[in-house]
């Protein structure tokens, strides 16, 4: 079992910056392949980004990094440039498998996710 707990979102200004965090107990991450997924009203959950167990980056989203510091047993979701579109919340996911997946249902756990909002 793995328990993760997402932190840093929050209200900002189209155009600005945000990081979130994702925090894990329980078991090592470097165990797992994470990803970002986000879900805004009404719409389906839709992959970020993922990093995969041995550190390799799924395709990327261009303004969206994520890292991972396997001391720390956290996962990070840098995000720049923010729109309007970007809202949502944001939720932190690990599967055992050793590459990244675009499908929530290929990971094991989830958080209990962050909200983000970009003002317009």
């Amino acid at each position: 079992q793995v328990q993760l707990v997402e932190s840093g979102g929050g209200l900002v200004q189209a155009g600005g910056s945000l990081r979130l965090s994702c925090a894990a107990s329980g078991r090592t991450i470097s165990r797992f392949t994470m990803a970002w997924f986000r879900q805004a009203p009404g719409k389906e959950r839709e992959f970020v980004v993922g990093i995969s167990r041995g550190g390799s980056y799924a395709v990327p989203k261009g303004r969206f990094t994520i890292s991972r510091d396997n001391d720390k047993n956290t996962v990070y979701l840098q995000m720049n440039s923010l729109r309007p579109e970007d809202t949502a919340a944001y939720y932190c996911a690990a599967r055992t498998g050793w590459t990244t997946s675009s499908f929530s249902t290929d990971y094991d756990y989830w958080g209990q996710g962050t909200q983000v909002t970009v003002s317009s």
